[in-house]
């Protein structure tokens, strides 16, 4: 059974389900999923797990992720980019570079962030983009994210409009759209996202990543032992202790290595494969997820 990551550049134009849809052919099983939502408008790396590597997926949700942009201040959009209607004009050609850089200095740290209402955030069971685009107005509740880098790497002007190029490494959960859409407010004129590039995904990045047209052409998946390597601290199991993991049991704790409900530890077997994800529990070491060496296709 194909089982493991395949790291795709994403296109601009396809919305991440169109991403998946594609992949369930090209691997021959329903049993596919993404790490995170990439916007239509965007491209760069969507991480997709293919039959048992689906179950790595919620560990890669909520690593960190880097993005070039580009911030248009002067206009703000319904949707926070470029896609939806221009809903107010400003004149940022009075915006010196000095205080640009300064106001998105002000951004990095733990802010607190309220998300654009045109998002997958689910409001009362329905997605708060479906609320939007039904006419109904939609105020989402800040959230914290922590913003690591924001730098700017180039500032173009045309007429009343200022585009500022930025490269972004933030934690999981930030939108850039709602960055640029704080800043154009920080500023006083306005902001939007025109366009946006993904490069990481935790370990994950676009040296790894290759087009829709390469993988029609040559599927390209990163096994599940090592996709599982990648993102995680690891641990080498004697054949006794895969065989209690396999079957459920807990093990001895290794001292060496402290794990933790929301950071896991990658069990190998000795010959290689992975056993399980593990997390302490006192002087012992509990299996949080097991990875059958024998399960049939579609219910790893």
């Amino acid at each position: 059974m194909l089982s493991g990551l395949v790291i795709v550049d994403k296109p601009q134009g396809w919305t991440s389900h169109d991403v998946v849809a594609r992949m369930r052919r090209l691997a021959g099983t329903r049993k596919v999923g993404h790490a995170g939502t990439l916007d239509p408008m965007a491209t760069g790396v969507l991480v997709i797990g293919v039959n048992k590597a689906t179950r790595l997926l919620t560990y890669i949700v909520g690593t960190g992720k880097r993005y070039t942009a580009t911030i248009r201040l002067g206009q703000s959009t319904v949707t926070d980019d470029a896609e939806g209607e221009v809903t107010a004009v400003g004149d940022a050609s009075g915006i010196e570079d000095e205080r640009l850089r300064a106001a998105v200095a002000g951004f990095l740290g733990e802010i607190q962030q309220v998300p654009s209402s045109v998002s997958a955030i689910k409001v009362n069971g329905e997605r708060s983009y479906a609320r939007v685009r039904a006419g109904e107005e939609v105020a989402l509740a800040a959230r914290p994210v922590t913003i690591h880098r924001f730098d700017v790497l180039d500032i173009r002007r045309e007429g009343s409009l200022l585009d500022v190029d930025v490269d972004v490494a933030c934690s999981s959960g930030t939108y850039i759209r709602a960055l640029a859409r704080d800043l154009g407010a920080e500023l006083g004129v306005g902001g939007h996202l025109t366009a946006l590039r993904r490069h990481e995904v935790g370990p994950f990045t676009l040296d790894a990543a290759r087009t829709m047209e390469q993988l029609e052409q040559e599927l390209q998946i990163l096994e599940l032992s090592q996709a599982a390597r990648d993102l995680m601290l690891s641990r080498e199991l004697t054949e006794e202790e895969a065989a209690d993991l396999s079957h459920g049991r807990r093990i001895a704790r290794d001292p060496e290595q402290p794990a933790g409900p929301e950071a896991p530890v990658a069990a190998f077997a000795p010959d290689g494969t992975l056993t399980a994800l593990l997390s302490d529990s006192g002087r012992h070491a509990k299996p949080v997820l097991v990875f059958p060496s024998d399960a049939p296709q579609g219910d790893a």
